[in-house]
């Protein structure tokens, strides 16, 4: 039996949150994207997976505006079922091509912080294409699932209202874990434990080596504990609730009525799918990465917003040995 929740606190509190994050990430990303592509020359193989986020995030805006309408009208979809999956693909899809490719960047700055002289960090442009393209290809291989299932679901609460869905509570426990559900967990704390270990042996790579005081090195230990803030601002929440909702399930089932432990997962459902929506704010969010990741991209921005440039300094520090210098050039 699946559980059918009552939408009128979702109905509340996130359409006002969609259409914010719709707006904004409308104007950030767009920028961000007229950035990449006609001002950002000439481009590096990070600036790849940088782009190839952005893109991610400007597909996930366009299916948000019927997210929010959904919600608008009671948690009642009026689109049809095409349109339904459509939109869930893209929205599942964005969550696992963000993590995967936030996971991606931290792996290129570890690379270039600790391994400075690996052949990986001279990789070309073309070659870091066909890397983001496998990333393409295998998060949309685990995501697509989503055109095969029944997502379009009739409410048994009210009449006239219909689910668009693909994180509906099952009583069976069976079903409660399915391939959708572990791949929304595998996709978050697979990338969250490279992002963690990338970044505690950047710190402990450059602290063995006293660098901890350069500048740039400064720069590069913020932009790596800038990521994993943002991975776990954005994803964390939801990841939480749907482990919680799996535990309490499994807790229930046995004890009680089908229709007992619907009712007592109520509150947990509504938090998790709130949870979810902010999710979405990665696509805010993710810009800031570039902001910090790609000088130039900082200097254009500035410029468009006619804000003043940043004034370049040389660190007054003692000179770095050969190594931890050209990790420095690679940041």
């Amino acid at each position: 039996m699946q559980c059918h929740f009552n939408g009128n606190l979702l109905s509340q509190v996130l359409p006002p949150l969609l259409v914010i994050e719709i707006i904004l990430g409308l104007l950030i990303n767009g920028l961000a994207l007229w950035i990449f592509c006609l001002h950002l020359k000439p481009w590096k193989s990070s600036t790849v997976l940088l782009f190839s986020l952005a893109m991610a995030d400007f597909l996930l805006i366009m299916a948000l505006p019927f997210r929010a309408t959904y919600y608008w009208y009671g948690v009642n979809w009026m689109f049809g079922e095409a349109l339904c999956n459509t939109c869930l693909f893209m929205m599942a899809m964005n969550r696992s091509v963000s993590t995967i490719f936030l996971m991606a960047i931290a792996v290129d700055r570890y690379m270039r912080v600790v391994h400075p002289h690996h052949a990986i960090n001279s990789m070309s442009v073309f070659k870091a294409s066909l890397v983001a393209l496998g990333i393409w290809i295998v998060t949309i291989a685990m995501t697509a699932h989503v055109f095969m299932s029944k997502n379009l679901i009739p409410s048994s609460k009210h009449a006239n209202n219909t689910y668009c869905e693909s994180f509906m509570v099952e009583t069976d426990p069976h079903t409660n874990m399915n391939w959708h559900k572990f791949e929304f967990l595998f996709s978050f704390y697979l990338p969250l434990l490279v992002i963690l270990y990338c970044t505690i042996h950047i710190v402990s790579h450059l602290r063995g080596r006293q660098l901890a005081q350069h500048a740039k090195i400064k720069k590069a230990l913020g932009f790596m504990i800038l990521v994993v803030v943002l991975f776990i601002t954005c994803f964390l929440p939801s990841n939480l609730t749907q482990v919680a909702i799996w535990i309490k399930t499994n807790q229930l089932i046995g004890d009680h009525t089908a229709s007992e432990v619907c009712d007592a997962l109520e509150e947990l459902t509504s938090g998790f799918y709130i949870s979810i929506s902010l999710t979405y704010l990665n696509s805010v969010l993710d810009p800031v990465v570039y902001y910090f990741s790609i000088p130039a991209f900082k200097n254009i921005c500035r410029k468009v917003l006619h804000l003043p440039q940043e004034e370049q300094t040389e660190s007054t520090g003692k000179k770095p040995r050969e190594t931890a210098s050209h990790s420095l050039s690679q940041l």
